[in-house]
Order: C-alpha cells, then sequence, then structure tokens
C-alpha cells in the first residue's frame, strides 16, 4: 500500500500549460509530481520514478496546498508561501501559515477575463480572508481532532484527512476535487497532497510547578459551518449549525511515571525536555445560542432584535443537540444572558427549546446572569457557576492517557457549552474559569499538585496561565467580531484595571465601526471560501456584487452631511466681519446637518454593508412567529438595500451564463443550490 504521509514541501513549476507539484521530501524512486493542467483542469498523479519534467518559467517554494476554489471566470490554485514553527506536539511540528499565492489556472491568454471587476473583486475577498484569518497545520499531528478523539479512533491505513474532523477541516471544500480523484481512482491517490488545515488559535508553552516541567497547550478549533462575522452570523442555521461555535482544548503533557513523580531532569531545579509520556486534556465548546434568532444592523449601537419561533428551528436546536450529545457526550449548557431587556427574549427561547427537545439527562442547563452576577467588579463570583457545574464536572471527567498503564485511564463523558450573546467577552471568562478548576484535579492527579493544593496559589504559572486563557480569547474575537476580546483584562490579571475598561471602550468603537461599514465583504469571504457560496455563471451575470443600485438621494446623504460639516467647521475658523450673518449662515448648515444625520438614522439599513454573495434575507423579511425588539432605520421600503435585485424580489433566478473554465458542476452563480456547502 503507497505511503499516505503528508508531503512538507514542495517545489512548485509554473508554465503557461501546467502547474506541477514536485515534493521535496521523495526519494527519486518514490517520486510522484502532481500536475495540474491549465488547458484542461485535469489533475493528475505522475507514476513513481517518472523523470519526465516539462520546462518551467518559474519555480516557487511551497509548504502546503490549501486546494482550489472557483470564481467566476476561472479555478485557483491556492498554496502556502511560508510558515512560521509554533511549537511541537508528540514531536511534530505545528505551524502557523503567513503567506499564500492564489494562482489562476486560466492559461496567460485568458487575462483580460481575469482583469474583470467581478474576478478582481472576488479574488480580494479570498485574499482577504487568507491574511486576515489565522491558519494552523500539521504534517504529521491531526489538529482538526482531540485527543481523546484520536486515541478512540483506529487510524491504521487511512490518511489525515480522511480522520480530520469535518467541522475543523477548514479548507476541505477547496480540496473537494482532490478529495473525489482519491476516492474514486485509488491509482491517482493525492491524500498525500491534500493538507487539513484550521482556523482558530494555538498556543505551546513550557511551564513547572513545584519544580516539576510540564507542557501546557491550548487550542482552538473554529467550526466552517455557519462560519461569519459577528452580526451576519448568528443563532442556528436551518441544518442545526450554530454560528461562532468553537471547540477549545487545554492540554497538559508530562513525564511522570507512578513510580517516580520526579523526574531525573527536574532534580536540583533543572528542566529538560518534556516528552510528554502522560497526556491529558479537557474539551468545552462555545456557540451561539442554539435557536433561531438574527441581530439587524441600523447603525444604531444596539440592532434589532429577532427571535424566529418556528418549528424548523425547533428541529434545528434539537437536531444540534443530538449531535452534541453523539460527539461529546453529556451537555452541560451555561446560558450566560442576562435575564432582563432584550437578551431576556433569547433566554427565554433557548430554555423552551431544551425543554421541548426532550433529550433527558443528556442535557443539563444553568442559566448564569453574568451582568447581575458579576456586577460592580466582582468578577470572583463566576466561582457561584463553577460550583454549580462542579458535580457533572466531576462525573464528566477529562481524557487521561499514559505510556506508562495499558489502554486509557479516564475520559471526557461530559462537556460545558457555553454562550453569551456573542459568545466572546463573558464566554471567555467563564471558560477560563471551568479550565482553571479541571487544570488543579489533573495536576492533583499526577502528582504534581497535592491533593490540597491549588494552581491559584502558584503566582507564576497562573500569570502565564491567564495570558494564555486571553490570547485565546482574543484570536476567537478577532476571528467573529474584527476587534480583542473586551474583559481581557479579567482574565489576564484576574480583576478589572482603568487600562482594561480604556481599552475596551476602543475595542467597543471598533466592534460598532466594522460591524456596521466593513463586515459585509468579510462575510462574504468566509461564505466563498468555504463553500456556503459558489461562483457559477460568467461574470456578467453578477455585476451586482460590484455596483451601488440605491437611489442618488440614498447616496448623497453621507456626502450632504460632510459637506454641511464642513461649512460649520470653516464658519468657525475663518476670520469673519460681523456676527449675525455668520450666525444664520452656521443655523442653516446645522439644520442641514441635522436633516441629513436624521435621514440616514431613518433609513439606517441602508448604509450598513450587507453580504452580497448570502444576504441575510431570511432575518430582513422575517414576519413569523416569535419576538422583534424594534424595527428601526427601515425608512418607507427595504426595495432599496443595497442588494442584487435578484435577492430583493426574494427570487433566485436563473441568470445568463457565459464560458467558465475548469467547473465542478453548472450551477447558477447565486442560485439556491449553489448556497448549499459541498465538501
Amino acid at each position: 500500500m503507497a505511503s499516505k504521509a503528508l508531503h512538507e514541501g514542495y517545489t512548485l513549476h509554473i508554465s503557461r500549460d501546467d502547474y506541477v507539484l514536485e515534493p521535496t521530501d521523495s526519494t527519486p524512486q518514490t517520486l510522484r509530481r502532481l500536475r495540474i493542467s491549465r488547458k484542461t483542469g485535469d489533475i493528475i498523479l505522475s507514476q513513481p520514478g517518472d523523470a519526465e519534467m516539462p520546462a518551467a518559467q518559474q519555480t516557487l517554494p511551497i509548504y502546503g496546498i490549501m486546494g482550489i476554489l472557483s470564481l467566476s471566470t476561472s479555478d485557483f490554485l491556492i498554496v502556502i508561501t511560508a510558515r512560521s514553527l509554533q511549537g511541537r506536539i508528540d514531536g511534530h511540528p505545528v505551524y502557523l501559515a503567513t503567506d499564500y499565492r492564489v494562482l489562476p489556472l486560466a492559461p496567460p491568454s485568458y487575462n483580460s477575463l481575469l482583469d474583470h471587476p467581478v474576478e478582481k473583486h472576488l479574488l480580494r475577498l479570498v485574499e482577504k480572508h487568507l491574511y486576515g484569518g489565522v491558519f494552523w497545520f500539521s504534517y504529521g499531528w491531526d489538529l482538526t481532532r482531540r485527543l481523546q478523539a484520536q486515541a478512540t479512533t483506529a487510524s491504521e491505513g487511512k490518511a489525515m484527512w480522511e480522520l480530520a474532523d469535518d467541522r475543523f477541516f477548514w479548507n476541505k471544500y477547496l480540496h473537494s476535487r482532490f478529495i473525489d480523484i482519491s476516492v474514486s481512482n485509488p491509482n491517482q491517490d493525492l491524500s498525500q497532497f491534500i493538507l487539513p488545515v484550521i482556523y482558530g488559535s494555538f498556543d505551546l508553552r513550557p511551564t513547572h510547578i513545584n519544580h516539576i516541567p510540564f507542557l501546557m497547550c491550548i487550542i482552538s478549533r473554529r467550526s466552517r459551518y455557519h462560519a461569519g462575522t459577528r452580526y451576519f452570523s448568528r443563532g442556528l442555521d436551518s441544518t442545526g449549525h450554530p454560528a461562532n461555535f468553537n471547540e477549545t482544548e487545554q492540554i497538559i503533557l508530562c513525564d511522570i511515571s507512578p513510580t517516580n513523580t520526579m523526574p531525573q531532569s527536574a532534580i536540583g531545579g533543572g528542566f529538560g525536555v518534556v516528552e510528554g509520556r502522560v497526556r491529558m486534556s479537557f474539551v468545552q465548546t462555545r456557540g451561539s445560542a442554539p435557536i433561531g434568532f438574527a441581530e439587524i444592523n441600523t447603525l444604531r449601537y444596539i440592532p434589532d432584535l429577532i427571535v424566529m419561533s418556528t418549528l424548523e428551528m425547533a428541529a434545528a436546536h434539537k437536531k444540534h443537540m443530538t449531535e452534541q450529545i453523539q460527539t461529546y457526550g453529556r451537555q452541560l449548557l451555561a446560558n450566560l444572558l442576562k435575564g432582563t431587556g432584550r437578551e431576556r427574549y433569547v433566554k427565554e427561547e433557548y430554555e423552551r427549546q431544551v425543554v421541548d427537545a426532550k433529550l433527558g439527562d443528556n442535557v443539563k442547563y444553568h442559566h448564569f446572569d453574568f451582568h447581575k452576577e458579576c456586577s460592580k467588579m466582582r468578577f470572583d463570583r463566576i466561582s457561584v457557576l463553577v460550583d454549580q457545574l462542579e458535580p457533572a464536572l466531576r462525573d464528566g471527567g477529562y481524557f487521561h492517557q499514559s505510556v506508562y498503564e495499558e489502554g486509557l485511564i479516564k475520559t471526557q463523558t461530559a462537556v460545558v457549552r457555553s454562550n453569551c450573546i456573542d459568545c466572546l467577552d463573558r464566554t471567555n471568562v467563564t471558560q477560563s474559569a471551568i479550565a482553571k478548576w479541571s487544570l488543579t484535579q489533573q495536576l492533583r492527579a499526577v502528582g504534581i499538585l497535592t491533593e490540597k493544593d491549588v494552581v491559584d496559589s502558584h503566582p507564576e504559572f497562573m500569570q502565564m496561565f491567564r495570558n494564555m486563557w486571553a490570547d485565546h480569547g482574543n484570536c476567537i474575537s478577532n476571528a467573529y467580531a474584527g476587534s480583542p476580546a473586551l474583559k481581557a483584562d479579567v482574565t489576564r490579571t484576574g480583576k478589572r484595571t482603568t487600562e482594561g475598561m480604556l481599552r475596551d471602550g476602543w475595542s467597543a468603537i471598533t466592534r460598532y465601526s466594522k460591524n456596521n461599514f466593513f463586515d459585509g465583504e468579510r462575510q462574504d469571504a468566509f461564505d466563498l471560501f468555504t463553500g456556503a457560496w459558489i461562483a457559477r455563471g460568467g461574470p456578467n451575470s453578477a455585476l451586482a456584487l460590484v455596483t451601488d443600485s440605491r437611489p442618488l438621494i440614498v447616496r448623497s446623504m453621507p456626502y450632504v452631511l460632510l459637506f454641511s460639516t464642513l461649512m460649520i467647521t470653516a464658519a468657525l475658523s475663518l476670520p469673519r466681519s460681523s456676527a449675525y450673518p455668520l450666525l444664520y449662515f452656521i443655523m442653516f448648515w446645522a439644520i442641514v446637518s441635522a436633516l441629513s444625520l436624521t435621514y440616514i438614522f431613518g433609513h439606517g439599513v441602508e448604509y450598513v454593508a450587507w453580504p452580497r454573495l448570502n444576504p441575510p434575507v431570511d432575518a430582513l423579511f422575517y414576519d413569523g412567529p416569535g419576538h422583534k425588539t424594534g424595527m428601526h432605520g427601515r425608512g418607507k421600503s427595504l426595495n432599496r438595500l443595497p442588494l442584487p435585485s435578484w435577492v430583493k424580489q426574494n427570487v433566485l433566478g436563473t441568470m445568463k451564463k457565459m464560458p467558465v473554465l475548469h467547473k465542478l458542476e453548472e450551477i447558477e452563480m447565486g442560485t439556491t443550490a449553489a448556497k448549499k456547502r459541498v465538501d
């Protein structure tokens, strides 16, 4: 059987007719080159030892293949051209991808098509996603799967992509052609070229307590399903996938044996290399409240809230919970939403769905009003929730494996699923507190801590622990909200600080700006990269993606506001001979400014940068059972939104085709079928 171990590097040979990927870690006898034809789109793996090599105009060293993505005029090969070593687990290096190339499969004669505004717009979305995301990979260690899943799943003879967790294999859609070829033709098995990449965080640090060295690692894995940005990806989708779903695994690696709790390397205070003979992990998840709800940006600081109480959403909730139980075991639901105000409607719908799902003891629900319980800077009161969860946490345990003992010492049979409205700030404080509790139990179990000792008694370690969790929270927050996590000072120092509050104020302003005026394109990039929207048909059929169809009055109001503000500023700063004419002048432009500002906020929805590939039409036009907190910023009609005409009419009609190169399927651009993710 041919090896399925991933290649760790390639030389990419670029010519007018082909891209040829030559592995740099193969011998001449085993070398198999991968050829991608720029004329036909064919992907062919050469036979072992084939010495034929076409002349190349350019060569490029690369470290991995992200995959192939179809845009409106051509397919594009996306490769990793730079990487940064971030640590080793079980001897396997873990890398952060730092640079990329996006190469058109269309031959140079098609350059005029590649310059089409729609193609350039889609290509810019791809590059924005690559350089705005945080992508991790390893050639020998499966980053997509937690330790327990790796230990309990047979992997003999299987490639990494075959074992990877489908949710966290971020570039799986891009590898769909490679996977299809590998499955359909064993002689053309491309498994060694299929590199699973995760979007998330990876932080591995050496540390010690009581002169005993160990490694601590935090990994977050972001789900590729229902992925997106803060206000354009909320709640559940119809298939039961929650927005902003992240699995977080805290890993401890040490070398303590049952007969020698003090390794030779630690005697006298020295620290040697930790090999990880003992492995422990504790997993938590976070995700948007598992119900149907959305928030509609209107330029107000607080968006309009819509809760959708439909049978479809009830079925989606039950499906999500059932999948969570099958994957992780018992679900300990920690709902951190407020019990008053607008969040109350989400909380009550969540509780209703939990009761109606009738999943029995497999689900245990806890409501903890974080803002109320931890008000007046009493963030230590998160211990109240930990105390409530403690009996179930003890029963659920953690993963524990050792080379000194046969089999698994312990497995984790219950997982805490936390959420607030964003699953960011409150959630991160909560998860770090629960992780600290579990860490104490784990370190006691292996003898690093005594039975009465706690990690809080070791300030040097706790500083590192808090920093790791704060960095982890910032990574998840940047991906979803576009800014670092709020309340990071609580996670980092254990208390609220003035500097932290000032930083949170700036982050709140940043979030408001990005969520209203920039996240539309960021959401489009998520949808394009994960296959939630597939480009089909020629670029002319999608000109609405790069044009603004709003009426002139809507487009002109921001300029009127800007001009009137400039007039007032000029009047106040320039020399003047008489105060009365100047007063009337200022009053006139102040009235113009006020009227334009009133118009803008009265039609706020029309000034939000909405996603254009998959606009949230279900939420914008929702008129079913549930709850709405308001209908602000709608003006007289939604017909003037800067969305493609087929979306505004709620009709996804057939659009005119143009010749397209190397397509997987013939699906019209923007049709309902194109919105379904293709694996």
